[in-house]
């Protein structure tokens, strides 16, 4: 059996992944240790951890009642980082992927994990070179949490194509505003996970894996939403890493709202060619960000992203449907070149 602590329902915990940043060149550089460090000393609400690459910091919140508290303490956390780059001469930069970085030549952080995943998945691991916002949803228990799970699936996409923010990656347009939704499925047991009728099954499922010795747990399992038992939350990791923390508190109320409403519907039906709509949905968000077409969840028809999004169950607070900031990206880079774009998010990560 997987440790459990459920018991709190719908509280918020967020993890942004942040690039660190020469201040001059501004090319990444692998100094996630200088950062970690300079938070011991520091009283902040929630944390400051090492990722794959070590030229990428993590921002984790401390557990909170709602979204607002969450964006505060958010607030706090890129500050800290950015007072503590800027002492060592570097600065940080919020994106799902950085314009001018080659992931396969940054260096992993020195911790043992990420040595066996690279050893295990190699290039694929390598190339993992992009950032996302994981939003952590408390639940009160095991069931209640794999229902809100399934619930919550099929409008996920919507959510990719609002934050979509990463059209860069190696140097290049990659002609996808979310290159980060599909570099992750380079990695195995990504995209969404299988259709399981229940908990119980995605417990076996789970524990079938782990026995084999390919994956050591759940965390193991890249899936763009999936269970957390051992923190009693339900993890969204669909989004791409925003920019403006204003983007991410939005995205994060939007996420949250969607898990409270989940938690007083019926259960969707147990539907397994239903993951097929998802594929399709997940590749159009990646692709085409708000500009595209995406099916429905409950009627057989494609809608635009922003016609889909007025029929979200919960209100779009603080988000416009036909925009992202991929489109800013895009707009600064075709007028004044890739630095120029890095230089923007930069100066925007941290308000």
């Amino acid at each position: 059996m997987i440790e459990q602590q459920f018991g709190r329902s719908l509280t918020v915990g967020v993890e942004e992944e942040l690039w660190i940043v020469d201040a001059e060149t501004l090319q990444l550089v692998p100094a996630v240790a200088t950062l970690v460090a300079g938070a011991e000393t520091r009283k902040l609400p929630g944390t400051l951890k090492t990722e794959l690459h070590a030229s990428v910091v993590e921002l984790t919140t401390d557990v909170s009642d709602t979204a607002e508290q969450a964006l505060e303490r958010l607030i706090e956390l890129r500050r800290a980082a950015r007072e503590i780059a800027v002492q060592n001469g570097y600065v940080v930069a919020a994106a799902g992927s950085y314009p001018t970085s080659t992931p396969s030549e940054q260096m992993i952080a020195p911790v043992e994990r990420y040595r066996d995943f690279v050893e295990y998945a190699g290039p694929s691991a390598r190339r993992q070179g992009v950032s996302g916002l994981h939003i952590h949803i408390g639940m009160s228990d095991a069931e209640t949490c794999f229902r809100v799970m399934e619930t919550i699936l099929p409008w996920l996409p919507v959510v990719l194509a609002l934050s979509a923010n990463s059209p860069y990656f190696e140097g290049r347009d990659t002609g996808m505003l979310s290159i980060r939704a599909e570099v992750l499925g380079f990695l195995p047991r990504h995209g969404a996970p299988p259709a399981f009728r229940d908990y119980a099954e995605w417990e076996c499922f789970i524990e079938r894996m782990t026995a084999t010795g390919l994956a050591n747990d759940y965390t193991s399992f890249w899936w763009d939403v999936r269970p957390h038992p051992r923190f009693g939350t339900l993890e969204i990791r669909t989004p791409d890493q925003a920019t403006s923390v204003e983007q991410t508190g939005a995205l994060v109320g939007l996420v949250h709202a969607l898990c409270e409403w989940a938690i007083e519907s019926p259960p969707r039906p147990f539907e397994p060619a239903e993951r097929g709509i998802y594929q399709q949905n997940r590749w159009a968000a990646s692709r085409f960000g708000p500009h595209g077409k995406l099916v429905h969840p409950d009627r057989d028809e494609a809608l635009t992203v922003a016609a889909l999004a007025r029929e979200l169950p919960v209100p779009l607070r603080g988000l416009d449907p036909e925009t992202c900031e991929a489109d800013r990206q895009l707009e600064v880079g075709r007028a004044d070149g890739l630095p120029a774009v890095c230089a923007d998010l930069v100066e925007r990560s941290v308000a």
